[in-house]
């Protein structure tokens, strides 16, 4: 199992400069870079505090301009608020401005707050979701494309810029919903998944619908990357903190992909949950470097090729720093002796 490390610019105090916040943002990014993680997620989403990403595209173009080679990952673009044959040149544009580091990760979205406000009715977003991929991977390969769907008609055009990347960055689909990856593999995607603040039996399930869905022998190398919150602590002091800190991410969170949302000044207002720290601990990998590894190796276990470790939901920059840190030193090594072993045994 590899490790990635997960940008999301959570943003619960608005009194924080934006502009820090992305300073430390590409402070993390390089450091993780450094420290052997071997991508970066980039979430999108609009008109809340919760993962400050409009243009998941102009935050990579600006993080590759501070890093050295590591891969960076759209987590996701969510199809159904754009306009496809813009997004097509956009992606060309960033993989060329990058120089081939960009991989595309897509979405149907999740929050109906962004739906309801961008005049996309969520009951439509398969339905979106599916047109809009299909003509993106058209628009990207192919020349003098036109369209005459449900959701888009359009005479020939062609994107100028050609991707970097021939014949185009790799995709990665987000699902959810084990019928939705299985679909997603089905079509050769490599797929995205988060069991969210769920216990870990659900993302056993994810992983069991991934794997089931692979055609034998797996001839496309599809891969199965898995977004989980993660934070090696530095006592059970800590811990209790960072824990905290996860329940009241949740909190917010619940409120706009569960509910239609309750947001003030781009601030979403915290829900009642029925989580308790206790909940949090058992699903989350938070805890000591031993507690971590401990709860990892069931992720391994389950054949998932690597995790996004979300360590900003709610840390302070310092703290993320450290935890990035030990994370690398104490748990990361663990997994390369593991893999190592894995791939001898074969041999």
């Amino acid at each position: 199992m590899q490790f990635g490390f997960y940008l999301p610019c959570y943003y619960p105090d608005l009194s924080y400069p934006a502009a820090q916040l992305y300073r430390d943002m590409i402070e993390e990014a390089k450091l993780a870079e450094e420290l052997g993680f071997i991508s970066l997620t980039i979430p999108e989403h609009h008109f809340i505090n919760y993962l400050v990403h409009p243009s998941p595209l102009l935050t990579a173009v600006r993080v590759a301009a501070e890093t050295k080679s590591i891969p960076l990952i759209s987590a996701v673009l969510v199809l159904p608020f754009y306009d496809i044959r813009r997004l097509a040149g956009e992606i060309a544009q960033a993989d060329c401005l990058t120089e081939g580091r960009i991989q595309i990760g897509v979405g149907r979205g999740a929050f109906r707050y962004e739906f309801d406000r961008f005049n996309v009715p969520v009951e439509e977003s398969r339905e979106r979701f599916d047109e809009s991929l299909n003509i993106l991977i058209k628009l990207l390969t192919e020349e003098e494309v036109g369209w005459d769907g449900k959701y888009y008609k359009f005479d020939p055009i062609t994107i100028v810029p050609k991707p970097f990347q021939s014949p185009f960055p790799k995709i990665w689909v987000a699902a959810l919903a084990e019928a939705s990856i299985n679909a997603s593999v089905k079509r050769g995607f490599n797929v995205m998944t988060t069991p969210l603040r769920d216990p870990f039996e659900a993302a056993s399930k994810q992983a069991h619908a991934f794997l089931n869905a692979l055609p034998a022998g797996n001839p496309l190398n599809q891969k199965h990357s898995m977004l989980r919150m993660g934070f090696v602590t530095e006592n059970e002091a800590d811990t209790q903190n960072k824990l905290q800190l996860a329940l009241e991410n949740h909190r917010r969170f619940v409120n706009v992909f569960d509910t239609p949302g309750t947001v003030e000044g781009g601030a979403i207002i915290p829900l009642d949950v029925p989580e308790t720290l206790e909940d949090i601990r058992k699903s989350l990998i938070i805890g000591s470097a031993q507690e971590c590894v401990d709860k990892i190796a069931h992720y391994d276990a389950l054949g998932i090729d690597d995790i996004q470790v979300n360590m900003d939901f709610g840390a302070s920059h310092k703290d993320v720093m450290g935890a990035l840190e030990r994370f690398a030193v104490h748990v990361m090594p663990h997994f390369k002796t593991r893999a190592k072993t894995k791939a001898e045994a074969v041999l």
